[in-house]
């Protein structure tokens, strides 16, 4: 990697932890040369416009992502203990300081209009056809009903993982996580071959 594949990808690190906790909007050229100590023009030279640092945030963040959360859950067994891993994996991602940028840009970025809310909305639609493969697989595998719906474990599974998402960073419930779980294993019960 040359020197200047290694300043950005050093920048878009502190770039994607800041906004984490401070959102897409709050995060400057300004802001971020402050908190990557470099300079403004510096980082002009990598991103020529704020659309274009949150462009290229969210491209980042989506490579961690799947890095932390989903190539590891497809590494586990196909059926029910791929389903159970990516929830966790997912949870242990969210659990980090400012928690699932892309839950956070999602309430931030619903109404403005334009290529980083456009880029957003494939990142959750792949993460939604993401949760229902791996569901599928579980089917295929005899683990879940056949009559069950992928679609519909992969809308409430992300329902569950949203509600944890407010309910552990607005609300601070220390049983956030505990409530999920509990929620996530109904759910997988509701699927299940009885």
């Amino acid at each position: 990697m040359s020197k200047g594949a290694e300043t950005r990808e050093a920048i878009l690190e502190t770039a994607s932890r800041l906004a984490r906790t401070v959102g897409l909007g709050g995060m400057t050229i300004g802001t971020l040369a402050a908190s990557a100590e470099l300079s403004k023009s510096g980082l002009y030279a990598h991103f020529r416009s704020k659309e274009s640092l949150q462009l290229s945030v969210l491209e980042h963040t989506r490579a961690r992502f799947v890095a932390e959360v989903l190539a590891p859950s497809l590494s586990a067994p196909r059926g029910e203990p791929r389903v159970r891993a990516l929830f966790e994996n997912w949870l242990s991602w969210d659990g980090k300081e400012g928690g699932c940028l892309f839950v956070a840009a999602s309430s931030e970025l619903d109404d403005q209009p334009g290529p980083v809310r456009d880029y957003l909305v494939q990142v959750q639609q792949d993460w939604l056809d993401s949760l229902a493969e791996v569901f599928r697989t579980g089917v295929a595998e005899g683990h879940f009903r056949l009559d069950a719906d992928p679609e519909q474990f992969a809308f409430e599974e992300d329902g569950i993982m949203l509600s944890h998402h407010m309910s552990s960073r607005l609300l601070s419930d220390s049983l956030s996580a505990d409530r999920a779980c509990r929620a996530f294993e109904h759910l997988l019960d509701r699927a299940r071959i009885h």
